[in-house]
């Protein structure tokens, strides 16, 4: 077939590398200047951003798609595995260094808090259990095919549902799991690595702490935006033919009906998109856009599944890109300076859809592993805290105001005159990631997962009533996040082999 793919996201370069291998003539339209889509990257007084994802776990899934198309990939792509996950810093003086090794970063929590080596090695290991029981059915295949559930896998997994602790928030589980609270809230940020709210999402999230803390982080060589990189260049490689700063306008469908036992039922065809006034034709089309705008920017001539489009959204994000002109020996690659109120945060943010006075800061620094990112004697910081999505809020004094909040934090914490070392400044709020990367509302993940039933919330990465359109992203099945997206770029070309 002759497929067109719109955005050049990962999940998008997934899909397109998978559908060119298998013999398909594939077409992806950017609007953008280059790929990417949210793992771009940017220069700013001397440093090197990266400008979206800054973690870097199952690597395997990059390397999958070099394995598929035959292609060494060491000539495209190197990364290597972190010492120290993450560097915890707490109001009350305690900084946790979260090591690579299970058992080292067991000792180094017993060490400083009051919680047993063993109590969280167990935790752990309940968190891989997790994610061995729904990995197979929720994430490397589609959800919303009944034929993928007719097998052992899945009746296991139904026999176990009780341990994937849907009935309990993270935040309520893991209160049960530590006495400890600065443990407590260490665990319960991994909501935050698909948009959600500890406090309301399901304790079967716990099943992300085992994708950092048992298998492992790392850091490509050259940085985040090396992944796509080396995506863009394998796809080129292929064959994939690629058109940037091309906008697609409409996805063009026509009616049919169909012929043998479902006789004269409606549905529609893809023809193809339209670009500008012109109408490329195609067989089919794989959107790697928002899903919210594909249906309401791309077919809004046809009815919209406004159920699930309508869902809650994720939380987004304010980002400052700093070029500071100080090393600092107490910071690592990736750095969590923790508000004194978790609850309170979540709170704010999604209940009152404002932003906290004291916010949780993560701070991600790449020089400290890619040398060239920053001149030597500064570093590049990328300064981020959780925010509601767009929803009218007055940005502009958000903003101000959280900056100086932010500012006052870390130099409280690290002892130091921050704005006086700030040399360089980029920001990115959910306004700009709206508009930079069509996310509804500025979302990061799509439709947030505050609920038990939110897996089952996400778009299919089909659609039901029109032939031959597929979506893939962090806006569908199976979720945000680069293995996510990259599951999704696989899920579409299983879905269009099965056809």
């Amino acid at each position: 077939m002759k497929i067109a793919i719109i955005g050049a996201g990962v999940a998008g370069l997934s899909a397109a590398i998978r559908l060119q291998k298998a013999g398909h003539e594939v077409v992806v339209y950017e609007a953008a200047a280059k790929a990417g889509g949210k793992l771009s990257e940017a220069t700013l007084a001397g440093c090197r951003f990266d400008l979206g994802p800054s973690l870097f776990t199952l690597p395997e899934l990059v390397e999958e798609l070099f394995a598929l198309a035959q292609e060494p990939i060491e000539q495209y792509f190197a990364y290597q595995p972190l010492p120290v996950l993450t560097h915890y810093f707490y109001e009350d003086g305690t900084l946790l260094h979260a090591y690579a090794q299970p058992e080292k970063f067991a000792q180094e929590i017993a060490n400083k808090t009051n919680e047993k080596a063993e109590t969280i090695l167990r935790f752990l290991e309940k968190s891989k259990e997790k994610y061995d029981l729904t990995a197979n059915i929720f994430l490397k295949q589609s959800l919303h095919k009944l034929t993928n559930f007719l097998n052992f896998k899945t009746l296991y997994a139904l026999l176990n549902v009780g341990k994937l602790d849907a009935f309990r928030t993270m935040a309520a589980a893991n209160a049960t799991e530590f006495a400890d609270s600065r443990v407590q809230q260490l665990f319960n940020r991994y909501a935050t690595y698909n948009g959600s709210n500890p406090y309301e999402t399901p304790a079967t999230l716990n099943i992300i702490p085992h994708l950092e803390c048992n298998i492992g982080a790392f850091i490509p060589k050259g940085g985040m935006y090396a992944i796509t990189k080396a995506l863009f260049n394998l796809a080129t490689k292929l064959g994939v033919v690629f058109h940037f700063n091309q906008k697609v306008e409409q996805i063009v469908t026509s009616p049919r009906k169909t012929i043998g036992f479902n006789f004269g039922k409606n549905y529609q065809q893809i023809e193809g998109i339209k670009i500008g006034e012109k109408v490329e034709k195609f067989d089919a089309v794989v959107s790697n856009a928002d899903v919210v705008n594909t249906y309401r920017r791309l077919l809004p001539h046809l009815p919209a599944p406004d159920k699930l489009l309508n869902q809650p959204k994720s939380s987004s994000a304010l980002i400052f890109y700093w070029a500071v002109n100080q090393e600092f020996a107490n910071l690592d690659l990736h750095n969590i300076f923790f508000s004194a109120n978790y609850e309170k945060e979540f709170e704010a943010i999604f209940k009152h859809r404002t932003l906290y006075e004291d916010p949780t800061v993560y701070i991600n620094i790449t020089s400290k592993y890619v040398a060239t990112d920053a001149p030597k004697g500064m570093e590049n910081w990328f300064v981020m805290i959780n925010v509601p999505n767009n929803s009218g809020q007055d940005w502009d004094k958000l903003i101000g105001e959280a900056k100086q909040n932010i500012i006052k934090k870390l130099n409280r914490l690290l002892k130091t005159d921050l704005a006086s070392k700030i040399v360089g400044e980029m920001q990115l709020d959910p306004r700009t990631i709206e508009s930079r990367t069509s996310s509804s509302q500025g979302a990061l993940y799509g439709n947030s997962s505050n609920n038990r039933y939110a897996a089952f919330l996400r778009h299919a990465n089909f659609s039901k009533t029109i032939k031959n359109l597929y979506f893939c992203g962090g806006s569908v099945h199976p979720g945000g996040g680069i293995p996510l997206s990259l599951l999704s770029g696989k899920i579409v070309a299983d879905l269009v082999k099965e056809k």
